[in-house]
């Protein structure tokens, strides 16, 4: 299946010219079939807005090897998706081996943009796992998005979910939002998609740009136990450049 190229730009409060690529939902799977896409625009920093692991295996042997081959290429800054919560002590371990920036409900700072992880509400679900899609995705650390959304400057968001957006995001003053797990809506017919966790079937935020600010990947992996139809992979870049204004694609 193929792999698409997705490109957006921003101005931005930047000293240079800045290109951040967005690494969603890789699910364990096999990094090399992007990685020359990925080296071709040589970006400047790397989002990954989680579910780097899957939730079937609880002890993910591929995740430092991911680690390994982002660093080498750019900094690279993370939040927590779902599929973390059985693997997350993993995860962190890995991040601090390879210096991989994990934003759990925390934010830093990169050539003065203003970086946040918004952690999947699902992290902090007491009780055994059970992520039903049709459930009502668990709420968010909504304080911190609060705090997060006061600071001054430019500020960009990790939040998996894209349904945290209409639901707790919208009314916070945040410049770009990224997220991933929606999959593209699984399977797209007539160019609309199917079905996303969280959003039930014809979902409206399963890929693309809403509001000028919400960007949501497609995801790069194809491993659910529903293969993808008619719904390519996709790798995205954002382009930010010194300016100011409203924000574009």
């Amino acid at each position: 299946m193929r792999i698409d190229r997705t490109d957006y730009s921003f101005p931005a409060p930047v000293q240079r010219e800045l290109t951040a690529a967005v690494v969603a939902d890789t699910h364990g799977e096999d990094p090399f079939p992007w990685l020359g896409i990925l080296d071709g625009a040589g970006p400047d920093l790397i989002l990954i807005p989680g579910d780097v692991t899957n939730r079937h295996s609880p002890e993910p042997e591929s995740v430092g090897g991911l680690f390994e081959l982002l660093t080498a290429r750019a900094p690279v800054f993370m939040s927590l998706g779902n599929h973390e919560r059985m693997s997350a002590g993993k995860v962190r371990e890995e991040a601090a081996r390879t210096g991989v920036r994990l934003l759990e409900n925390d934010w830093t700072e990169f050539e003065g943009i203003k970086i946040g992880g918004l952690t999947s509400g699902y992290a902090e679900e007491p009780g055994p796992l059970r992520q039903g899609h049709f459930r009502t995705t668990p709420k968010p650390d909504l304080a911190f998005a609060e705090r997060f959304a006061s600071l001054g400057g430019f500020r960009i968001l990790l939040s998996h979910h894209p349904e945290y957006y209409p639901a707790y995001l919208k009314v916070l003053n945040i410049d770009l939002i990224i997220s991933g797990h929606a999959h593209g809506g699984q399977w797209r017919l007539f160019g609309l998609p199917v079905f996303a966790p969280g959003q039930k079937f014809f979902p409206r935020y399963a890929q693309g740009i809403t509001d000028g600010r919400l960007i949501v990947s497609r995801g790069l992996a194809n491993n659910a136990p529903v293969p993808r139809f008619g719904n390519p992979r996709e790798l995205i870049f954002i382009r930010l450049f010194p300016g100011s204004g409203e924000t574009g694609v």
